[in-house]
C-alpha cells in the first residue's frame, strides 16, 4: 500500500498549516498522561511485542469507526479534550481533518506524517515524536467523538445540530464524580495491541491539537474486559470474573443495528451510522473484595468464578435461569446478583456493547490500589445506557465500586476516503 492510498484522496492530503504550528508549538512533550500509566507504557512493550495481532491493520476510512464493533485489543489510551476558549468554527474543521489524516497514516503503521521522526529538518522538532518507529501497526484503531459542550459553543455555530439525547449523564446513586475526570469537548479512544502504539497516537494528534484543543483528561488502559468477536476468549476483570460473555458481537448485524448504531430516525442525519458513548471511570475496591468469601463473591456476581457459568447451572453461554431455585425456595442467582439486574430482561431488552478496560494508577493516600475498570459503552441512544447504569446501581457489586469519572460522546459514523470525520456535522 503507498502512503496515498494510506491516506486517502481529496481534500485532506496533509496537515493544515496550524497543525504544522502545533506540531512545532507543543514540542516533544504533547500527552500529559495521570497517575504511573507512562511508566507502564514503557514496562509492558516487551510482552506486548510477543503477543499474536501486533501485524493486523484495520481501515481507517468506512461507513463506521473502527474502535467500535472491531476485535476489542489489548491495550487503550483514552483522551478527553476542550477546545481552546478562542477557537473557531474553521478551527475545529481544521483540526478534524489533520486528526483524519495523521489517524489514517498511523492506523496503516505509518508516521504521522510524510516527514515523519527523521526526515525533516534537524533544526526543528520532528513531526512525528518517534516512539512508535518500528513497531507493527498492532491493529490500532483511532475513534473519535463530540461532547455536549461543542454544540453548546456559541462561536462554533453548532446548536441546531446538536442530538437532541446528548445531554451530560444524569446523577446516579452511589457515585462519587471527581471534576478532573469527566465531560470534554471531544474525545480520541485508541485502541491497540501494543500499548506504545496506542499511546503513540493520542500523543501525537494532542501535539496536533496545539492551540486548538487541550487535553482536559486521559486514561492508559489494558487487559481488555470485553470481547467483540466470537473466536476471542473471554477476558477477566481485576476481581477475577470473566466480564463481558454476553457482549454484543462484530458479527451479528442485525443486534448492532438494533442496539449499537444510530440511525436517521434517532435524531440528526449527520449521526447515523454512528453511536454514542458512554465513559465512566469506576474504582474497585481491591483489598475489601479480596476478603470476600468465594460464596459470597459467586452470589454478588451471579455466576461461578472458573468457569464463568451462571448459578442456575450450565457452562458459560448458558442462558441464565432467574426462576430456579434450591431446595430451600431460595434462587440459584439472586434477585440483586449483577447479572440479573444488567441482563436484557430486566432493562427492557438493551443491550450495550461493552469496550472496557483495566487500569492501575499507582496507590491512593491510605495505600490501597487506584485501579479498577474504565468503562466504555457504545450504544444506539444514551438512554439505553442510563437505564442500565440505574438498574446495576441497585446491585450486590455496587458496594464494591465507586464511580469517579463520567462523560458521553456523540460517536459520528466513519469517513470516506478523501473526507474526514464528522464531516456530515458542517455539511
Amino acid at each position: 500500500m503507498s502512503e496515498d492510498e494510506a491516506t486517502g484522496d481529496g481534500p485532506v492530503k496533509g496537515l493544515s498549516r496550524r497543525g504544522l504550528l502545533g506540531l512545532i508549538g507543543a514540542g516533544a512533550g504533547g500527552l500529559v498522561v495521570g497517575g504511573v500509566g507512562g511508566a507502564a507504557v514503557g514496562a509492558s512493550v516487551a510482552s506486548a511485542h510477543a503477543q499474536d495481532g501486533t501485524g493486523t491493520v484495520h481501515p481507517f476510512y468506512g461507513a463506521h469507526q473502527a474502535g467500535i464493533a472491531t476485535p476489542v485489543q489489548e491495550h487503550l489510551q483514552f483522551a478527553a479534550f476542550d477546545l481552546a476558549d478562542d477557537a473557531t468554527r474553521d478551527d475545529l474543521i481544521s483540526l478534524l481533518k489533520d486528526w483524519t489524516y495523521a489517524s489514517a497514516r498511523m492506523t496503516q503503521g505509518l508516521d504521522v506524517s510524510a516527514t515523519g521522526a527523521v526526515g525533516g529538518s534537524p533544526q526543528a522538532p520532528p513531526d512525528d515524536t518517534g516512539e512508535a518507529l518500528g513497531l507493527a501497526a498492532a491493529a490500532l484503531t483511532i475513534t473519535f467523538g463530540f461532547g455536549p459542550g461543542l454544540f453548546a459553543n456559541p462561536a462554533l455555530g453548532l446548536a441546531a445540530q446538536r442530538p437532541p439525547q446528548l445531554q451530560d449523564l444524569p446523577p446516579f446513586v452511589g457515585e462519587q464524580l471527581e471534576a478532573g475526570l469527566c465531560g470534554g469537548d471531544l474525545c480520541i479512544q485508541a485502541c491497540a495491541d501494543d500499548p506504545q502504539v496506542a499511546f503513540h497516537a493520542v500523543r501525537n494528534l494532542s501535539r496536533i491539537a496545539f492551540g486548538r484543543a487541550r487535553i482536559r483528561w486521559s486514561q492508559l488502559g489494558f487487559g481488555r474486559t470485553s470481547k467483540t468477536t466470537a473466536d476471542q476468549s473471554t477476558p477477566r476483570n481485576l476481581f477475577g470474573f470473566k466480564d463481558g460473555t454476553a457482549n454484543i458481537l462484530a458479527d451479528d448485524p442485525h443486534a448492532l443495528d438494533q442496539h449499537v448504531w444510530a440511525s436517521a430516525a434517532d435524531g440528526p442525519v449527520w449521526l447515523a451510522g454512528g453511536s454514542y458513548l458512554a465513559v465512566r471511570n469506576i474504582r474497585q475496591r481491591i483489598e475489601t473484595w479480596d476478603r470476600v468469601r468465594l460464596v459470597e463473591q459467586e452470589q454478588i456476581i451471579g455466576r461461578d468464578k472458573g468457569e464463568g457459568a451462571p448459578l442456575s447451572g450450565g457452562t458459560e453461554f448458558t442462558a441464565l435461569d432467574f426462576g430456579k431455585k434450591d431446595a430451600a425456595g431460595t434462587p440459584a442467582i439472586d434477585v440483586k446478583a449483577h447479572a440479573r439486574l444488567a441482563h436484557p430482561e430486566f432493562n427492557g431488552g438493551v443491550r450495550l456493547l461493552r469496550r472496557g478496560y483495566n487500569f492501575v494508577n499507582g496507590n491512593d493516600l491510605t495505600g490501597d490500589l487506584s485501579a479498577g475498570l474504565f468503562f466504555l459503552s457504545y450504544q444506539r441512544t444514551p438512554d439505553r445506557f442510563i437505564r442500565v447504569q440505574r438498574s446495576v446501581a441497585k446491585d450486590l457489586l455496587a458496594e464494591y465500586l465507586v464511580h469517579v469519572g463520567s462523560a458521553i460522546f456523540a460517536i459520528p459514523p466513519g469517513a470516506a476516503q478523501g473526507s474526514y470525520v464528522g464531516a456530515g456535522l458542517f455539511a
